[in-house]
């Protein structure tokens, strides 16, 4: 009888046991595939919720923190966001990507991974202290505020990070106590300058680089309610000593930033989780899969490993037509927003900021504007554009806005000099597939030989126009060396124009809106066969005028 209860009672243990272990297993089981179906659900929302409306993105690049915040008479959140903010709520500004990070190491809030440059500027002395200061003592955050101020006026709001941006190679006080602590993990040295790039930059083929950056973007997203992060790798873009030294990435640090990118998106999911809604990773790269692999950047890869939700294409300059990026981000089911940065095109002219002005107004941002609606893009991105109450924010992210406002299109905002020198990458022009001809290289003429330049316009202006106003419409050519304009035949989609009238070293020539198609338009350039003159093209602008040029 003592025998039976003994076997009973370790049966009876036995099968406890196995009981508690069936149920753990299901438990764990079910806990598993709870979170399994949570992180799909996940998944599904950041897809949504990355194809949201957005006309305009308005990236500010966080000096209203520093350099304005002098003009602020008040210390008050509604004081702060009058300096580049409030003005755009209303308007079709429908995401605010705000810059918190700056040089590596350097931020504009509270951390704990890097310097607050506010604090560390105060301290030294180069920021004026009564405002600021109480701003820090109120802690009045920036970021934080323009999250308060986006989720009032509906606007998504994105911490901006610069992933390896070198103003602090020329400004001290953005130099981090990082930088100073271990001058190893830079690609150069005062003393040692590199090839390519600012010898401030850091090497991302070190891990603890790597790993430093992903904490720190998991810092921004656990201290911030943010709908998502931006990694801004063009400014500046340069990333490896292997570049910097005039080479190209390689294939294994081009690993090392996919492996970095996939431990930022696994951060961001967990965090979703965590939160109960998802958060997106932007990217910012220059616009060719081939120049951003040789700086080390497997843009692809990423998009085919769904590593990243908004493409944001294009900054000091532009090598492909906007479509490129186009038909690569939505092949992947990500959408695109090129980059429309402010003109710095050089030229020998007597004013040398003549064709960057041109560039840099009203009227040609429109026309770039037209031209990225015109690509199929998702929406426009503006960078280092910081006047609240410009009309363009109003405009520029609906395209029947735009249809009857006067319009500049010129041959090309950004210039190309920025291809090869200083941030680029050696031999870079090799990836340049767009028109190059600008007032950084103008055309020469040879008697004879005709020279052609195609020019896109975005716009229905003559017959394919089905309603509203027909333009004025204007070619402005800048010829330097030209003493009659008789000696050129210039000829629109094949039709001959008549010059009419010279102001300065402009020669202009009307234009029947008839001749002008949507899409691609053929300008040829002929001396004529007998000419003595050695004329040289230097700028092309195709003015189309409704009158409305506010």
């Amino acid at each position: 009888m003592k025998n039976n209860r003994l076997t009973y009672s370790r049966n009876k243990r036995l099968w406890l046991i196995v009981l508690t272990a069936v149920v753990c297993v299901a438990g764990v089981t079910a806990s598993r595939s709870t979170a399994a179906g949570s992180l799909e659900e996940m998944r599904q929302q950041r897809k949504e919720a990355a194809h949201r409306q957005r006309r305009i993105i308005y990236n500010n690049d966080g000096d209203d923190l520093t350099a304005f915040i002098r003009q602020c008479k008040q210390v008050t959140p509604e004081e702060f966001l009058s300096l580049r903010t409030s003005a755009v709520a209303g308007t079709q500004v429908d995401t605010v990507f705000y810059c918190v990070g700056l040089c590596f190491g350097v931020v504009r809030y509270d951390s704990k991974l890097g310097d607050n440059i506010v604090r560390t500027a105060l301290e030294a002395g180069t920021l004026p202290g009564d405002k600021t200061e109480e701003f820090l003592r109120k802690k009045l955050d920036a970021m934080q505020m323009m999250i308060d101020f986006c989720r009032k006026n509906k606007i998504e709001v994105f911490c901006s990070i610069r992933m390896n941006d070198t103003h602090d190679g020329s400004n001290q006080r953005l130099f981090s106590a990082l930088k100073k602590e271990h001058p190893e993990y830079l690609i150069g040295s005062q003393e040692k300058r590199p090839k390519y790039g600012v010898w401030s930059a850091v090497n991302y083929a070190l891990p603890e680089i790597r790993d430093l950056r992903v904490r720190m973007l998991q810092e921004v997203c656990e201290k911030y309610d943010l709908d998502g992060i931006e990694m801004d790798y063009f400014r500046h873009a340069v990333l490896f000593k292997s570049h910097a030294t005039g080479g190209v990435a390689s294939q294994e640090e081009r690993d090392m930033m996919t492996d970095m990118m996939r431990r930022i998106r696994q951060m961001t999911e967990e965090r979703g989780l965590k939160r109960g809604r998802p958060s997106l990773v932007a990217i910012r790269v220059p616009d060719s899969v081939g120049y951003c692999e040789a700086m080390g950047l497997d843009v692809v890869r990423w998009l085919k490993e769904g590593l990243v939700d908004i493409l944001i294409p294009g900054g000091y300059f532009r090598l492909n037509p906007w479509e490129t990026s186009v038909e690569l981000g939505h092949k992947y089911g990500v959408p695109v927003y090129p980059s429309l940065d402010e003109s710095r095109m050089k030229c020998n002219w007597p004013d040398k900021t003549e064709a960057a002005k041109i560039r840099n107004s009203v009227q040609s941002y429109r026309a770039r504007a037209v031209g990225v609606w015109d690509s199929g893009a998702d929406g426009v991105y503006m960078f280092n554009y910081f006047n609240p109450r410009s009309p363009l924010w109003r405009e520029l992210g609906d395209l029947k806005t735009l249809e009857t406002l006067d319009k500049v299109y010129t041959t090309g905002a950004r210039g190309i000099a920025g291809i090869e020198a200083g941030n680029g990458l050696p031999g870079g022009q090799r990836f340049l597939s767009r028109l190059a001809f600008c007032p950084e290289r103008p055309l020469k003429l040879i008697p004879g030989r005709p020279a052609s330049v195609d020019l896109s316009v975005g716009e229905r202006v003559g017959n394919e126009r089905t309603h509203g106003p027909v333009p004025d419409v204007t070619l402005r050519l800048r010829v330097r060396s030209l003493a009659n304009a008789d000696e050129l035949v210039v000829k629109l989609n094949g039709k001959s124009l008549a010059v009419s009238t010279r102001q300065d070293a402009w020669w202009e020539y009307p234009v029947r809106p008839a001749l002008v198609v949507k899409g691609a338009n053929r300008f040829e350039i002929t001396l004529k066969a007998e000419s003595a003159a050695k004329p040289v093209v230097e700028d092309l602008l195709f003015w189309v005028r409704y009158g409305k040029s506010r």
